[in-house]
């Protein structure tokens, strides 16, 4: 009797642990779930705002800044029909403004060159001007044609301007123009305008008086 007792006992036992170990995996199974359900509400909520305020230009966030907040947002893959179409847009966007800013550089990077350009032409045409012998002088003619498409590029020196309209010295040709200075000794012109063939080569010129 008494075995059969303890039997019983034991069996209870096993069946309460059973029972209390299933009920305890079921909770956390639903505690996980609630909790990745919340983690998918917040960061919903989250992008839907975020992507929000790009489009609504409400941020004060660079354009690198708005493109990697747009990159956290796709590497969450939410498959969240309203997150897809506002990034669909976002992207659209950002798109356009990194295609403007890049041609902005690039417009600023032109702007430099041709000033740099500016600076050493009128540089040299100075130097060609004060060179103290020929060789000198010819030296800087030289390292100042390797900047044209040919040594006859056209050269052509504003004399006057009235009612928007230039009146030009006789046409030459850098070659000639570079040696006028050498055998005058005077640089009275300075850059006005520079026209570039395709390999950013000088291919016209024009000059103004000082």
């Amino acid at each position: 009797m008494k075995n059969r007792i303890t039997t019983v006992i034991l069996v209870l036992l096993a069946a309460f642990i059973t029972l209390g170990g299933n009920t305890s995996c079921k909770s956390k199974k639903k505690l996980a779930k609630e909790a990745a359900e919340a983690e998918y509400k917040s960061r919903s909520e989250q992008a839907v705002k975020d992507l929000n305020a790009i489009l609504d230009d409400e941020t004060l966030w660079s354009l690198e800044e708005k493109e990697a907040r747009v990159q956290s947002i796709k590497d969450w893959n939410l498959q969240n029909p309203e997150v897809d179409d506002l990034l669909f847009q976002v992207e659209k966007k950002l798109a356009r403004e990194r295609a403007q800013k890049e041609e902005e550089e690039r417009n600023i990077e032109q702007q430099q060159q041709a000033q740099a350009i500016n600076d050493v032409l009128e540089k040299n045409f100075g130097s060609i001007a004060r060179a103290g012998n020929s060789s000198q002088a010819n030296r800087l003619i030289n390292e100042t044609l390797e900047l044209f498409e040919s040594a006859n590029i056209p050269v052509l020196i504003i004399i006057n301007q009235n009612a928007g309209f230039n009146d030009y010295d006789r046409p030459t040709t850098i070659e000639n123009y570079l040696n006028y200075l050498k055998d005058q000794k005077v640089s009275n012109n300075k850059v006005y305008e520079i026209k570039y063939n395709a390999n950013g080569k000088i291919n016209e010129l024009e000059l103004i008086k000082k």
